[in-house]
């Protein structure tokens, strides 16, 4: 199984977004805990590139490719041409402090890599690719 989305680097897009994780989900026989899961995720990651990957006013795109792989998971990697950026090396957000005390930022990063078993980033030929994976089997981490 393999699918592709591209969007727009536009909010309003993100609709379709989740009507292609849910489309997947149910394909890969996945529970609905498990969708509504990956929805986040991927709502998360894919709002940070269509916020912060492009300048202001810039057009772009963000290709969302999935793979059900032999090993028993589902792949999305997030493909983008907007500038460098690895969330994997955001400082891991301190949820222990309060509201107040907390910086902004890295809280997004922090969710996706709670609810995915897998996180990796590379940038190849002026490409931003952020690849989840996510097991079907159900976990704890959902």
């Amino acid at each position: 199984m393999k699918h592709q989305l591209t969007l727009n680097n536009n909010i309003e897009e993100i609709p379709r977004l989740a009507m292609f994780v849910d489309m997947i989900c149910e394909e890969a026989n996945a529970p609905m805990s498990m969708s509504m899961s990956l929805n986040l995720a991927l709502e998360e990651a894919v709002t940070n590139v269509m916020l912060y990957a492009y300048p202001a006013e810039t057009k772009g795109k963000v290709k969302i490719v999935c793979r059900k792989r032999k090993q028993g998971d589902l792949s999305f990697s997030i493909i983008d041409s907007g500038k460098p950026f690895d969330p994997t090396l955001v400082k891991e957000a301190d949820i222990t402090l309060g509201v107040e005390e907390r910086p902004i930022g890295g809280l997004g990063i922090f969710l996706v890599k709670e609810i995915m078993d897998q996180v990796s980033y590379k940038h190849v030929n002026g490409k931003n690719m952020l690849t989840l994976v996510k097991s079907l089997q159900e976990t704890e981490n959902l």
